[in-house]
């Protein structure tokens, strides 16, 4: 599954679980309502436009009927969506089931989308007469808070580290566990599947974590959420009033500045700047793979700007413009090429994507835009050790592959398929020898598995010992068992039903 379909499944999945009076207060926002309404299922978006303007009600008949047969199972995923976050309402008839849309979200809805009654829901912008801060500067300033918290996860040497609100958030959401006799972080295996996500769903894994951890507090979940998805519908660079927030929007810029989410001159400051990373909020970037891509997409988006402006500059601008494009298209994602004798050739020359590399693969050269290393049976160890597990870093390679190792793959499937139509082969990007020794890596540290539970031995006879092994097994508590010896072993949670068949059928002994 792709990391915004994991996205938008984690976070409508938060929204649902909501009492349905916080999703009423949410709806008053319409702001909010147009970040909830990007969340939804494309079918889902269909019927709320054909109903946001429709007074009345209508049957769920007539929206089947809008589906084909072949859609089915999008249809009840779009109605059981838009029923878990209240915004279909049932209205009862006589005749066939009635729906309406969710009056609240539907005026909200109407307001955003028309420009009508939506008071500060969309941000005050402010006209400053000497506005100092540049597209530059925030990019800057978003792009060092980011990549800082990135850095720190994968262990790379930083002048200065993250905020202590960003540490306790990267605890409390389990991306790093801090050591009790040494207090260092180190990441953990939900970790470096974090790293390996778009950069909007690295942000939305956040500020669930924040979410859950004001709910501690007790602070206003609704306060939280319109604010974050103001933020999202914010225009980038623009200045913007503080003093339509709440007091715990308020309190919120401070962890924002952590993010890199917002800027402002200082902690007292009337005017705050959203930055490229706030408009990801609601964002599709689908051109994004990687977290180094998605931040090279960030910093590199302000020159294209600046690029295309200038496009009376002549062949000059022309060719730095292809310059610039093609370091873009090398750096997206950190293209990898892995060999049969297990070497690694990385086209990037991004930090943060070659200290990720390094978590397990041993490095060994660096040039201006690629780097090599090899995948030895030391470095996979030692990234098992630390709770990366074997698919995630053949799920690494294969979604960073060389474009030209995939059309190899394919080429390579082709002609399996064409030998045989029926064929079940799935594409192989990487060697396969390299996959299965990656496993065998991590079979080496599974030699040992221990289980909680009760040896079962001294039998007075083998009728005895097959009666209770026989049991165990059929309802799946045996874990082990020596015929020649009697002995089996039941798991922890097995042992009184086996204890009580036991006693049933054994009583008169």
């Amino acid at each position: 599954m792709s990391s915004q379909h994991l996205l938008k499944s984690s976070v409508n999945q938060y929204l649902e679980e909501l009492p349905q009076q916080i999703q009423s207060r949410l709806y008053e926002s319409p702001a909010t309502c147009l970040a909830i309404y990007r969340l939804l299922p494309q079918l889902a978006k269909f019927f709320i436009m054909s109903m946001v303007f429709n007074e009345s009600a209508i049957s769920l008949r007539d929206l089947d009927r809008w589906v084909k047969s072949s859609g089915k199972l999008q249809f009840q995923d779009a109605i059981k969506s838009m029923k878990s976050l209240h915004l279909l309402i049932p209205v009862r008839s006589n005749g066939p089931m009635l729906i309406d849309l969710n009056h609240t979200f539907r005026e909200s809805f109407k307001n955003a989308l028309t420009g009508g009654e939506v008071s500060n829901s969309f941000g005050i912008v402010m006209e400053l007469d000497n506005d100092t801060v540049t597209t530059d500067m925030l990019d800057k300033y978003s792009a060092d808070k980011w990549e800082t918290i990135l850095h720190f996860m994968v262990g790379t040497s930083l002048a200065h580290i993250p905020s202590e609100n960003v540490l306790n958030l990267l605890k409390h959401s389990k991306l790093m566990e801090e050591s009790n006799t040494t207090g260092e972080f180190k990441i953990t295996n939900e970790g470096f599947q974090f790293l390996l996500q778009e950069v909007n769903s690295q942000l939305w894994a956040l500020l669930l974590q924040y979410l859950k951890m004001t709910e501690m507090l007790q602070m206003d979940p609704v306060d939280i959420l319109n604010f974050i998805f103001m933020l999202g519908a914010l225009e980038f660079s623009k200045p913007y009033s503080t003093n339509g927030l709440s007091e715990t929007q308020k309190v919120m810029l401070k962890d924002m500045r952590d993010y890199g989410l917002v800027f402002q001159m200082n902690s007292n400051a009337n005017v705050f700047y959203p930055t490229r990373l706030a408009s990801m909020l609601t964002s599709d970037p689908k051109s994004i793979r990687g977290a180094s891509g998605a931040m090279d997409s960030v910093l590199k988006q302000n020159k294209e700007d600046v690029l295309n402006k200038s496009g009376g500059a002549g062949a000059n601008a022309d060719d730095d413009a292809d310059e610039i494009g093609s370091e873009g298209q090398n750096m997206q994602d950190g293209a990898l090429i892995v060999e049969t004798n297990f070497k690694l050739y990385s086209y990037s020359n991004s930090p943060l994507q070659i200290a990720i590399l390094s978590l397990f693969v041993h490095m060994k050269s660096r040039f201006s835009n690629m780097v090599t290393g090899q995948l030895t049976r030391e470095s996979i160890r030692q990234a098992l050790l630390n709770g990366i597990t074997a698919d995630q870093i053949i799920a690494y390679l294969e979604t960073h592959a060389h474009p030209q190792m995939r059309r190899m793959a394919e080429e390579q499937l082709e002609k399996r398929l064409e030998l045989d139509p029926n064929s079940k082969d799935p594409l192989q990007i990487l060697p396969p020898t390299v996959v299965d020794q990656i496993k065998l890596w991590q079979l080496e540290l599974d030699r040992i598995i221990s289980f909680e539970g009760s040896l079962y031995s001294d039998f007075e006879n083998h009728q005895e010992f097959t009666l209770l092994s026989s049991y165990a097994q059929d309802i799946g508590v045996l874990i082990w068992k020596d015929d020649r010896k009697k002995k089996f072993f039941v798991s922890k949670e097995g042992n009184s039903q086996v204890l009580d068949y036991a006693k049933r059928k054994l009583k008169k002994k």
